[in-house]
């Protein structure tokens, strides 16, 4: 059982952010990393092409690393394809990721609360509907950010990014109204987090920038079996659907305690 990887997917390195909560919570565990970089970005994609690309990915990867459990740590593909997912393969758990507006609601004290995705995210009705469930007391403001997963990219891979830049995909998330301010911004992409000091920097007052990857890791830990002891298997695994990739996103992923695999 323990030789069993945790799979976990996302659309390009910022599953990345939930990898290295799942490693603190599951020390022991196995783990293979896809990214779907022949995709990316996922929100230039039709829905209905996004949705069978996903689901024939997974039945390759199922079928060739036979995993315990698969985390999706990707707003865009869970709020899209996660039904599909679990109908298409009714054997296997699946964890997925969507906006935390839910404890947003929550926290939050001005009652203003900004979502930061990709603009796939922020128009899927998924998102519309947790809005109305756990966040009706609320003024939320969404923010499709077209260019922030790539700099995000750039960034973990050669070390700097265009601060001007990300500061106008954050600007919008700040609003004042009645004397009051946003005080909490959901970060719904897995990539974000990436930048959340160069974020930081760039706000125009302090926020509470709301990170789920611990969430979704501890999602993860309650629904595997217990091990109790640990794999002798080396390196976990890191696979890039566009083929091996360059020397500096090797360099980032060995960072990550993974070894560049060759895709299926």
């Amino acid at each position: 059982m323990s030789e069993r990887p945790v799979l976990l997917f996302d659309s390009g390195i910022g599953g990345l952010t939930v990898l290295r909560e799942a490693r603190v919570l599951m020390p022991e565990r196995r783990f293979v990393y896809v990214a779907d970089n022949a995709g990316f970005p996922y929100g230039d994609w039709e829905e209905a092409a996004l949705r069978v690309r996903i689901v024939d990915l997974f039945g390759t990867l199922i079928a060739q690393h036979d995993p315990l459990l698969c985390m999706i740590p990707c707003n865009t593909a869970s709020t899209l394809v996660l039904g599909d997912l679990r109908a298409a393969f009714p054997q296997m758990n699946f964890v997925g990721t969507v906006p935390a507006i839910k404890p947003a609601a929550e926290r939050t004290r001005s009652g203003l609360v900004s979502v930061l995705a990709t603009p796939g995210t922020v128009k899927r009705q998924y998102t519309r509907d947790l809005i109305t469930q756990w966040a009706s007391k609320c003024e939320v403001t969404l923010v499709g950010s077209v260019r922030l997963a790539a700099l995000a990219e750039t960034y973990m891979r050669h070390g700097f990014v265009e601060e001007e830049a990300v500061r106008a995909e954050v600007q919008p998330c700040f609003v004042e109204k009645d004397g009051r301010r946003t005080d909490i911004v959901v970060l719904a992409c897995t990539h974000y987090p990436f930048l959340a000091n160069r974020m930081r920097k760039m706000a125009p007052w302090p926020v509470d920038w709301l990170d789920p990857a611990e969430a979704i890791a501890r999602r993860a830990l309650a629904l595997l079996p217990p091990d109790g002891h640990s794999s002798e298997m080396g390196l976990d695994r890191a696979i890039f659907t566009a083929g091996p990739p360059d020397a500096a996103t090797r360099s980032l992923i060995r960072g990550f305690g993974l070894v560049a695999a060759e895709p299926a």
